[in-house]
């Protein structure tokens, strides 16, 4: 019996011992991870496949196109949402590899759900992209500060501290000088500042801007002009260091000449060395020599090549401290300079680094109507990039640029910037404190003081706040924005009627989306019928105004 008992244990011992460990293994029934949407991070039902070639969730890819959002993938890379096609073969191998290994057919996420995520994962990058951005920052500053010129406390310097700055508000007369459209391409009036000019003395006629926005640095390029060039800047840099004031001028006004007629030498004047000395006199003391010199970098910095070349020599701090207190026109030429510069993508982040964008917002309120113009052009640039956004919504931009609709003095440009801030969370968040809907649809109710495009952008701005907002349908309905949207959606033009049409979905509380709606029946009866989907939303993307 005793045996039988130690029988019985080591019986016992070894069922326990040998038990099967593959019902334990995580590995089992786990998907092949091209089976998982690397957004939602769950099994595909409805699996589209996107221009980049990647497969994922079709609400996942509705949301994030919807919000303007490209996630970064495990390699590094960004997808393309430009296109979606349904991918049938790796739905029907999914569903088949479900029904092999008997599990239930996944079902496709919910737009709730997918939004969710989508805000979520924006979050976590967003957190990384502004981690990114504090180590850019620093190397960007750095590099700057070894280009800096070495400056001594001299009177020139201490004069230019000491002067008042030329800031005044005019809302009574309207200085938008062009009908900006959401459908006029940027080049046709984003290439040149105001305040480029051919004259050589301090007089600029902003009727002197010429019309070809196509320039081509090597169309004249020979040995011969080459030759001319090496020996006109080794002229020009010998009497910009000079010790006589009336060399100095003569210099600058001759270079401001020379960039502004003969467009061949820009690229080959823009060397280190002469905007070396164009530099240390931009804070010159004498009205005549720093508004030269500041205009002749206008002038060069019109060239493509020039522009990130122009950035490296450490001239943005010297622009932005003209900008704070030099000569009035010099105060133009400094906002056209940073307007021209910030064009090139690569040195919107390095402008807004160095400190460019409060005297900017100040150049707002400024009496020159081209530092006006050129201000807002350069903010619009600038506020193309994320970090400027958040920068100029902390820097108190969103108030400033209300009041500028709300006047008619800049509106159309107060709202190109206005569109960009709201493609960030926290230009929606301060805009809508800031009661910017009622403003909005004030403006859509004055059809008559307001032209077509300005409408268009304020739908645009609309619709843009909507999105993720729980309290922008209370503040719509508040400020009676179903009235004017309805008139949109009948008299507007396709973009605005497009946006109009979603906004009403959103007021009925629905998601918004690309959708065939009878909306004669929604104008006469308010009911509509119809199966929507999330669609594109170009003003979070901000680039095609």
């Amino acid at each position: 019996m005793g045996s039988g008992k130690r029988r019985w244990k080591i019986s016992f011992h070894r069922t326990t011992t040998s038990t099967p460990t593959t019902s334990l293994n995580p590995e089992i029934n786990k998907p092949p991870k091209e089976f998982i949407c690397s957004i939602s991070g769950s099994l595909m039902a409805d699996p589209v496949i996107v221009t980049s070639g990647q497969t994922f969730e079709r609400n996942c890819i509705h949301v994030c196109k919807n919000l303007g959002f490209l996630p970064i993938l495990s390699d590094g890379s960004r997808p393309d949402f430009s296109s979606v096609i349904p991918n049938m073969a790796i739905k029907s191998t999914i569903f088949n590899w479900c029904d092999t290994n008997k599990l239930d057919r996944p079902i496709p996420i919910s737009f709730e759900v997918a939004e969710k995520v989508v805000r979520s994962l924006m979050e976590v990058q967003d957190v990384k992209f502004e981690e990114k951005i504090e180590v850019t920052e620093k190397q960007l500053l750095e590099a700057v500060a070894e280009n800096l010129p070495i400056m001594k406390l001299s009177h020139a310097a201490t004069e230019l501290n000491r002067r008042a700055s030329h800031y005044y508000t005019s809302s009574e007369e309207s200085v938008i000088a062009m009908t900006i459209t959401p459908t006029t391409p940027l080049a046709a009036f984003s290439t040149r500042p105001a305040c480029y000019s051919t004259c050589s003395s301090s007089s600029i006629s902003s009727s002197e801007i010429v019309s070809d926005e196509t320039l081509n640095p090597n169309s004249s390029s020979s040995s011969s002009s080459t030759s001319s060039s090496s020996e006109e800047e080794e002229e020009l840099v010998v009497k910009l260091k000079s010790t006589q004031v009336f060399e100095q001028e003569e210099a600058v006004i001759s270079l401001r000449k020379i960039t502004r007629t003969k467009e061949e030498l820009r690229v080959p004047l823009c060397t280190s060395r002469l905007l070396s000395a164009v530099r240390t006199h931009m804070i010159s003391r004498y009205s005549a020599i720093q508004v030269n010199s500041v205009a002749a970098l206008v002038n060069l910095s019109l060239e493509k090549v020039n522009k990130v070349k122009i950035v490296r020599s450490g001239i943005v701090p010297v622009l932005i401290d003209v900008l704070k207190g030099g000569f009035p026109e010099a105060q133009e030429h400094a906002a056209g300079a940073l307007f021209s510069l910030a064009l090139d993508d690569d040195n919107k982040m390095a402008i807004g680094v160095l400190g460019a964008l409060p005297p900017l917002l100040h150049m707002l309120r400024s009496e020159s109507e081209r530092a006006r113009n050129d201000s807002a052009l350069a903010l619009y640039h600038l506020s193309l990039v994320h970090s400027n956004r958040t920068k100029l919504v902390k820097l108190g931009s969103v108030p400033i640029l209300l009041s500028l609709v709300k006047a008619g003095d800049l509106a159309s440009r107060a709202l190109l910037i206005l569109c960009n801030l709201a493609a960030c969370a926290e230009g929606r968040s301060v805009m809508l404190d800031a009661n910017a809907v009622e403003c909005f649809v004030g403006i859509l109710r004055d059809d008559k003081s307001n032209s077509n495009s300005t409408r268009e952008n304020c739908v645009v701005v609309l619709y843009s706040l909507s999105l993720g907002s729980l309290r922008f349908k209370g503040l719509a309905k508040e400020a009676g924005a179903v009235e004017v949207l309805m008139k949109m959606v009948e008299k507007g033009s396709e973009r605005a009627k497009e946006k109009a049409e979603k906004l009403l979905l959103i007021m009925k509380g629905r998601n918004g989306g690309d959708e065939e709606i009878d909306w004669e029946s929604v104008l006469n009866s308010g009911v509509v019928r119809t199966g929507y989907r999330l669609g594109d939303s170009e003003c979070a993307k901000s680039t095609g105004f």
